[in-house]
């Protein structure tokens, strides 16, 4: 019975502003200034399952809006040929993970599916494989497990479980139950009592003893989630899940949906247990905890980018942009990036929430997505813009193409500053060389191609009466975009 890896990757948070943005979750983000989370979590299960029998493929649940930058996240580590699905709508984890199960008993027979977050950090693969291997065979029997992570402090930012009655010594517990976000004095106590774990969100269960929880608790999900994936499309390296479909589905959580409701039931033979973890894993869900989980220098400073501390301790400091210096600062956050700089402290981290309601309140695009935006074909950053005006530095990788296209309300200059671009202006097809320039009157359809080795970088000065990125019309994309 072969173990197969599930990817939760399709969370949209902003935990992390500026970094993360709706359209650029934290999944994403390379904190370290190395691999993304993503990146890290998808080596980590490759690494932690090396010794079992794991299936060919990844199942990796992303939402639509960045699928892109997560395929080419995936092949830049040399993972290529996964199974990416994608949901049209955030549903939350029960309609994902039984997105993932129906895939898997398609894919292959009944696997144990080790499903994890995209945006955890575990310290100690060592440890994480240990216990993913201790829970294997109560897998296989039938049982749904969950990690819990050893409690070192009273958290108040995450739900506990609580551990019942031992199955296997030291390993594997019977879960007695689930408990919210506890407030300091209640969280010190179930630190106290030893008994209780913080809830990891990683699970391990048979694809069919998924199926057969959500079909018993919740039959409207699961007739949901299999009508979509029946109605699902192959597109380039994705599974686009049926929006017609999947827009009904009701949202839950793992926990909400099947994990709290399995020791309140005798109807099913399923037993929900508890392997607890001590690995030195984070959720890294605020930026105190990116600190945490961070290198330090000896004043316990961290910094990235061209970051210069004086006289500063217990701080982290990112720069993205431009040189940032900390002066006389403690338990300081500072992060800048080109459109946005955050300061505040590590006490007050929990604040972000409110910051980013009053954000989209105030309809701040920066809520949405970075100044530098990924496409398929490469990237693009708006460096200026004013009335009528709008000027992007354009990069094309070797053997992209962007789609065929018009605009309504606008006209664009390009100008080549390194690589060879092909363009087709109308009927016409030319070549432009470095310092060569061209010129698409508006209503004129055109394409950009990079047919080289190397990248194709483009000055693109925009004019129009109307500059919005939804004044495209799209007539061929070889990445299944076009809308005519």
């Amino acid at each position: 019975m072969n173990l197969q890896p599930v990817i939760l990757s399709g969370g949209s948070g902003t935990r992390l502003w500026p970094l993360s943005r709706e359209k650029h979750p934290k999944q994403l983000l390379a904190l370290d200034g190395g691999e993304s989370m993503l990146q890290a979590t998808a080596r980590r299960v490759t690494d932690v399952c090396g010794s079992l029998t794991v299936a060919q493929r990844l199942i990796i649940l992303c939402n639509e809006e960045y699928r892109f930058i997560t395929a080419e996240q995936l092949r830049d580590i040399g993972l290529e040929d996964q199974t990416l699905l994608l949901e049209p709508v955030g549903k939350n984890t029960a309609p994902a993970l039984t997105l993932a199960a129906i895939a898997a008993v398609n894919q292959q027979d009944d696997a144990i599916l080790l499903v994890m977050p995209a945006d955890h950090v575990i310290a100690n693969k060592t440890a994480f494989q240990t216990a993913v291997e201790s829970g294997l065979e109560q897998a296989k029997n039938g049982a749904i497990i969950t990690f819990g992570i050893k409690a070192h402090r009273p958290e108040t930012g995450y739900g506990y479980i609580k551990m019942g009655e031992t199955i296997a010594e030291d390993t594997i517990y019977a879960i007695d139950g689930f408990v919210e976000k506890p407030d300091l004095a209640t969280a010190q106590m179930y630190l106290d009592s030893g008994q209780y774990l913080w809830n990891s969100g990683i699970f391990m269960m048979r694809a069919s003893i998924w199926l057969r929880a959500i079909k018993h608790f919740n039959p409207s999900m699961y007739m949901v989630c299999a009508q979509s994936m029946t109605n699902a499309k192959s597109d380039c390296d994705f599974v686009r899940i049926a929006k017609e479909d999947f827009s009904s589905c009701p949202s839950d959580s793992i926990d909400y949906a099947v994990m709290e409701k399995l020791n309140a039931t005798t109807d099913l033979d399923i037993q929900a247990c508890v392997i607890p973890l001590d690995v030195g894993w984070s959720d890294v869900g605020a930026w105190d905890a990116v600190w945490e989980v961070s290198e330090k220098d000896a004043q316990g400073n961290c910094a990235r980018g061209d970051v210069m501390m004086e006289n500063s301790k217990n701080c982290l400091a990112m720069a993205d942009s431009r040189l940032l210096v900390c002066l006389g600062m403690e338990d300081a956050i500072i992060i800048e990036t080109p459109d946005a700089v955050l300061v505040t402290n590590k006490a007050n981290t929990s604040g972000m929430k409110q910051v980013i309601t009053r954000l989209k309140a105030g309809q701040y695009k920066q809520t949405d997505n970075h100044r530098k935006v990924y496409r398929p074909w490469g990237h693009y950053d708006s460096v200026d813009s004013g009335e009528h005006f709008q000027v992007k530095r354009i990069v094309v990788k070797p053997g992209g193409r962007l789609s065929m296209q018009l605009h309504n309300h606008r006209a664009e200059h390009w100008v080549v500053v390194s690589g060879v671009a092909t363009v087709t202006r109308g009927d016409q097809v030319m070549t432009l060389q470095p310092n060569e320039s061209t010129f698409i009157p508006l209503g004129v359809k055109h394409r950009l191609e990079n047919l080289g080795t190397t990248d194709l970088e483009v000055i693109e000065v925009q004019s129009g009466t109307y500059l919005g990125e939804d004044d495209i019309v799209r007539f061929g994309d070889i990445y299944g975009r076009a809308d005519a």
